[in-house]
Formats: C-alpha cells, sequence, structure tokens
C-alpha cells in the first residue's frame, strides 16, 4: 500500500538519479534513498557502468540501520549478474522491510525478476510511485530495451521562417551563444551524436562536449575528465571523409559509416558497414545497429536531407528546435527536405513538450505523437 510518504522520498531518489545522467551510458540512471523512522539513513546513484548501482551505494551508507528500513529506488532492482552482483540480493541481506520502487525495468535480464526475487523473500514491494517522472529519468535505455532502438533528438537551430542557412550556405551564426551553450548540456546526456560527412567539412565540426559552456551548476558537479564524451557517429556513404577533419583531431570515439569496408586510419576511428541493399545508408538499419551497440540516445546534428529523411522514416522521437527571431527570407536554406510530402494528411505531428526563452532565442522541444 502506497502511503504519502512514498511520493516524498520517490521524488529524493529521482533528484538523486538525475545525478548520473551525464555519465551512466549505456546504463540507467538510478537513484535509491533508504528511510527508517522518517529519516534518510542512506542515499546513492548509479555514476557509471562497471561501479556498483544506486543500492549498494545507499545500503553502505545506512550500514546496519537497513534493517526494517524502506528503500525507494527509481527503477526495479537487477537480480542478475552482470559487472556487478545483483542488488535485489543486497537489499535482501540488508534485511530491509519494504522496497517502494517507481517502475519496472523493461531489461529482459531483470523484467519483473527482481520484484519477485524481492517478494519471495518476505519483503512487501509496492510498485509505481511516480512512474512517469522515473520515466523520463531514462527515456532512451527504456526504448532501447523494448524496441532495439535508440531514443532519437533531432536539434534544429533556426530562424523564425524555418531557413537554417542563407543561399550561400552561410549560418554562423543564426542563433545566440547563449543557445549554442544551451545545446551542450544536452550533447553530454547523449550516448552518441549523430551527423554526416558534409556536416563536419562544411562546418569544420568537432561535435564535443565543451565543459567551459555547461551551466555553472554542472561544472560544480563533473569536472571536465568526469564528463563523458559521446560517441561521434558519422555517416559518409561515398567514402569521402579523409581522416583530416577536425572531428578527428578531438578526444573520444568516432564511428564512421560506410557502405564498404573501407577504414579510415586514425586511432579513435571504428568503422560500421551498413551491410543492406539499399544504394544510400539504411537509417532503420543503422539505428539497429547502434541499439544493438548499447546506444541509448541519439543526438542528431546534420543538415537538412538527414533531418527530412529521419522524419520522414519515423525514427525521430524528439524535435529540439531554437528558434532565432530573424527571418531569412524564401531563398534561404529549409530546415529540413521532406520529397514524399504531398497532403496535409501525410504531415509528420508533433505535440509541444516545453517552450522557453534562452538568452534571446526560443527553444521548443516536441515529442513525436
Amino acid at each position: 500500500m502506497i502511503n504519502d510518504n512514498d511520493y516524498f522520498y520517490m521524488q529524493q531518489a529521482i533528484e538523486l538519479a538525475k545525478l548520473g545522467r551525464f555519465t551512466t551510458s549505456p546504463n540507467p540512471n538510478v537513484g535509491c534513498v533508504i528511510v527508517k523512522d522518517n529519516h534518510i539513513i542512506g542515499k546513492g546513484y548509479h555514476q557509471k557502468a562497471g561501479l556498483p548501482h544506486a543500492e549498494v551505494y545507499a545500503l553502505q551508507m545506512a550500514g546496519n540501520n537497513a534493517k526494517d528500513a524502506t528503500a525507494y529506488v527509481t527503477l526495479e532492482p537487477c537480480s542478475h549478474f552482470g559487472r556487478t552482483p545483483p542488488c535485489a540480493d543486497a537489499l535482501i541481506k540488508s534485511q530491509i522491510k519494504r522496497v517502494v520502487i517507481a517502475m519496472q525495468d523493461p531489461n529482459p535480464n531483470v523484467s519483473g525478476n527482481g520484484i519477485k526475487r524481492l517478494r519471495d523473500a518476505g519483503i512487501e514491494v509496492v510498485v509505481g510511485v511516480l512512474d512517469r517522472q522515473a520515466e523520463t529519468l531514462n527515456q532512451g535505455f527504456l526504448k532501447r530495451m523494448r524496441t532495439g532502438l535508440p531514443y532519437v533528438q533531432l536539434k534544429l537551430a533556426t530562424s523564425l521562417d524555418g531557413k537554417v542557412a542563407m543561399a550561400s550556405g552561410e549560418s554562423k551564426w543564426i542563433t545566440s551563444s547563449t543557445a549554442r551553450q544551451d545545446v551542450q548540456q544536452f550533447r553530454a546526456q547523449a550516448s552518441c551524436i549523430l551527423s554526416t560527412r558534409m556536416t563536419v567539412q562544411t562546418d569544420n565540426a568537432s561535435l564535443t562536449v565543451r565543459h567551459a559552456e555547461l551551466p555553472d551548476d554542472i561544472k560544480q558537479v563533473y569536472s571536465a575528465e568526469k564528463i563523458r564524451q559521446p560517441i561521434r557517429v558519422i555517416i559518409d556513404g561515398q567514402n569521402q571523409l579523409t581522416g583530416d577533419e577536425n572531428v578527428f583531431k578531438q578526444l573520444g570515439k568516432i564511428w564512421v559509416v560506410r557502405k564498404q569496408a573501407i577504414p579510415i586510419n586514425k586511432p579513435n576511428s571504428h568503422l560500421i558497414v551498413e551491410s543492406s541493399p539499399k544504394n544510400n545508408i539504411d537509417l532503420v538499419h543503422l539505428m539497429t545497429i547502434l541499439g544493438q551497440k548499447g546506444i541509448n540516445s541519439v543526438w542528431v546534428e546534420a543538415g537538412a536531407k538527414l533531418a527530412g529523411a529521419l522524419i520522414e522514416q519515423n525514427l525521430v522521437d524528439e524535435l529540439i528546435i531554437y528558434y532565432a527571431p530573424k527571418l531569412l527570407g524564401h531563398n534561404a536554406k529549409d530546415m529540413c527536405i521532406l520529397p514524399n510530402l504531398h497532403n496535409l494528411s501525410m504531415a509528420p505531428n508533433f505535440r509541444f513538450e516545453s517552450v522557453v526563452m534562452v538568452g534571446e532565442d526560443l527553444r521548443v522541444i516536441l515529442k513525436r505523437i
């Protein structure tokens, strides 16, 4: 049975889980709070794959006081041996009396087994407290577990009339420096950044997280060394990347996607051969490959062609659009190309999730319906 305190303490666990959003991939963000006599006696969050899970940190802090206490966990405790032992067993061993879980883990290695193990040990288990908030903690991980595909966020920086560059190609800068800094925290949370050969070469892009541009509250918690650089995934269907581009000079891994097994001779470069029979890169197949490689979330920064193709193939879960208070005119370049859209009934539908001012620009987040 759920009581009033359960919502309060689960919210504390959710706030703890958020601290791992820059470091845990490919694992989920999980927080745990242990409460006894209405006092928090233990708390923890999962920090990085291979390190202890949230429950372990909370139990270590609680010590022997964990006996007969209540544990609040944002995701079902694991019941299998991975890099670390099962958290369900650790909770049982501590003689916890009650476990409140925000949501069941869809990971087939867990998926109800952790809950069953706890109940079989005589522990009271409550599931579903603040489950919607817990869902938003791990949109990428949860989608990958349920579908095999990563969660895709498409970022666009555009004028009020939906243009991303002048006809000449000039695009620096449509949006303000504040908006560009805001992008950094989204990049930092992504498993990978997806782009194209054209964008990498035309914009001389590095596609890295710039620690100096992260918000101050994030920098206070995470040093530059602790911030995980997302993998850069660059589509190069015509084998035109040379390895001399700026992106290869940055820290972090780069996965080059080609139709042929022609690698780039750079130590940080890895080749993905997309071997579908299509002439162009099969984006659905590519997303499947990324999911198989443990990629939870994909942050897309690319041109209008890839943006349109992803939208057209229903691969975009979330649009993040920065609108600058400018008009570029009808000759300027559009933010996405949708050549097969012939009537209104075919128009992709999204719903507004949030609309906020970022400096002098407007950031609109929309989710696919």
